[in-house]
């Protein structure tokens, strides 16, 4: 694994490349996915197989017109002449043409630049690169600075993906979309702006659930799911914040919930493991923290004692594209009589919601007072 920074304006970004792509195989197509905000904007590149790129940064040419560009090079993948017109204002135009006879150049062309993070991923390979915009970071500072912060609520699956099935056909992708909803509610009643990543029964990509929350500017992001055990007597309520995991249960979980099996884990552990040993774990962990206990307090106090698996590392994918204070919670087995029935319950998941949004609210109220008083 190699991992560089680059920096411009006093800002700096993280750039992580790992796992060098064979020059054998015979040219593959490239897909390009991208979601455009105000200040923010991210690209998905999926390519055939696993990718290294440099991306480079090159400073606007006055005198040939040329604006400031972020550009990468592919070996034998096919892109030839591609051209997307992006024009959010930040970035202008994604665009790909064969600079060599196995070579395909890829450019970004940028109207408004501060930093770029950029990283590899796995199942499927992509290459995914953030661009935040010159008044980005003004807009996350002022943000930051409102009474009312932004929640992103990202409720489960959804569409062709349907998580976890349970006992009575009980699908995950339902269960998380009702819970999100009341929670939703909860966190307005105290005073959050609250952004969902789906209201409606469609498939969300793990890029663009986590993209919603960077350009939101969001104080914290919460991903909802429900569990699955291949035993009926597991059951009871954990949640996760980002880190490298041995343990085989949350291995299982984490491959579940990235789409992936246990053993394709390794590249994506190994990232975690070089890269998010830092202040936003350590402030993820305390939301976890709050979230779990408020959580399982409260229900016991209403529904008796609470199967609590505790606060847990993992290695989730939807974690793993923010840098903002983030967890996953896995708020019951669906393969669990008990839980099942629960987690059917709209009076269960509509307290269920209370608690969680008071657990973020004590997270908040206590950064907010650190940061007036420094």
């Amino acid at each position: 694994m190699s991992c560089s920074l680059l920096a411009r304006g006093g800002f700096v970004g993280f750039l992580c490349c790992f796992i060098t792509a064979s020059t054998n195989a015979a040219p593959s197509e490239l897909s390009i996915r991208h979601w455009a905000y105000e200040n923010y904007t991210r690209v998905v590149f999926e390519v055939p197989r696993d990718v290294s790129p440099t991306i480079r940064y090159l400073p606007s040419d006055n005198k040939k017109r040329r604006p400031e560009r972020l550009y990468f090079d592919l070996i034998d993948v096919k892109a030839d002449n591609v051209k997307i017109e992006v024009g959010d204002g930040v970035v202008r135009q994604i665009r790909s043409a064969r600079n060599r006879p196995r070579r395909t150049r890829v450019v970004l062309e940028l109207d408004r630049y501060v930093r770029h993070r950029s990283l590899t991923l796995s199942n499927p390979s992509r290459v995914v690169i953030d661009v935040y915009g010159i008044s980005g970071e003004t807009k996350i500072e002022e943000e930051t600075k409102k009474i009312k912060s932004v929640i992103v609520v990202d409720p489960g699956h959804g569409g062709r993906d349907p998580g976890a099935l349970g006992l009575s056909d009980v699908k995950e992708k339902h269960v998380t979309l009702k819970v999100s909803k009341f929670l939703k509610l909860e966190l307005e009643k105290r005073g959050f702006e609250v952004a969902m990543t789906r209201t409606t029964d469609r498939m969300v990509s793990l890029e663009e659930r986590t993209a919603i929350a960077q350009a939101k500017g969001a104080r914290a992001f919460l991903s909802i799911h429900a569990n699955a055990a291949p035993s009926r007597n597991v059951r009871g309520i954990e949640t996760y914040y980002l880190d490298r995991a041995s343990h085989k249960q949350t291995l299982r979980v984490a491959a579940r919930e990235n789409g992936t099996i246990p053993a394709k884990l390794n590249a994506l552990q190994t990232t975690i493991a070089g890269l998010r040993i830092s202040e936003n774990a350590r402030v993820s962990l305390e939301l976890a923290g709050n979230l779990h206990d408020a959580m399982t307090q409260g229900l016991h106090l209403e529904h008796g004692p609470v199967a609590d698996l505790g606060v847990k590392k993992g290695p989730f994918q939807v974690l793993f594209l923010t840098d903002i204070p983030a967890v996953l919670v896995e708020i019951g087995f669906l393969t669990n009589p008990k839980d099942a029935k629960l987690l059917r319950n709209s009076a269960y998941l509509k307290s269920l919601s209370t608690h969680m949004a008071r657990g973020v609210d004590r997270f908040l109220t206590k950064h907010e007072s650190v940061r007036q008083r420094q």
